[in-house]
């Protein structure tokens, strides 16, 4: 009972680590990735598409992220999506292909960058919280159940302590990483 608890616990700490490792890596820094444009979605034949789905994407240079369509009918509405995600880059198209040269952060634009970083990270530690908290909750039931010993509930939540205080560990380390990333890429 104690252990699918745990591990189902783990498996959402997991998730929001993942998560916020996908979304840092979309934050744009002064340096071409190709995960920038991961939620562009483009109006495909009445849907709307992921970019990746329908494209290549590439980063030939540091500052520069190409993007080479399967159909090259679809430039056209690729060049708006890109323009609609508010990304703050250029496309530029030569008809088989989408430029999108990255330009310099300013001093600002970084600072900003850090901040939303730093929002993420501490609304995913909020996330990881209640995963403990919801844990610790199921464990007070079982234990005033007489499901569980007292002995068995501490060590339990001592647990989940060290899972959560983990979890938060390696979001930490992911933020400083990416907070150096921006400031001085």
């Amino acid at each position: 009972m104690i252990n699918e608890l745990h591990a189902n616990s783990k498996e959402h700490m997991d998730q929001t680590v993942e998560h916020v490792r996908q979304e840092l890596a979309t934050l744009r820094t002064g340096r071409a990735n190709p995960r920038m444009v991961d939620h562009v979605k483009v109006e495909y034949y009445g849907s709307h598409q992921p970019l990746k789905n329908l494209a290549n994407i590439s980063a030939p240079e540091p500052r520069l992220l190409v993007v080479e369509p399967y159909d090259k009918t679809q430039i056209g509405n690729i060049v708006k999506a890109i323009q609609l995600a508010d990304l703050g880059l250029n496309p530029i198209s030569d008809g088989n292909v989408i430029r999108l040269p990255i330009p310099e952060l300013t001093e600002e634009r970084r600072k900003e960058l850090v901040k939303v970083a730093h929002q993420l990270v501490e609304e995913s530690k909020v996330t990881l919280r209640n995963v403990r908290r919801d844990a610790n909750n199921e464990l007070k039931q079982l234990a005033k159940s007489h499901d569980i010993s007292e002995d068995n509930l501490h060590r339990a939540m001592d647990n989940f302590q060290a899972l959560t205080d983990e979890h938060i560990t390696i979001l930490d380390e992911l933020l400083a990483a990416k907070e150096q990333e921006i400031l001085h890429d």
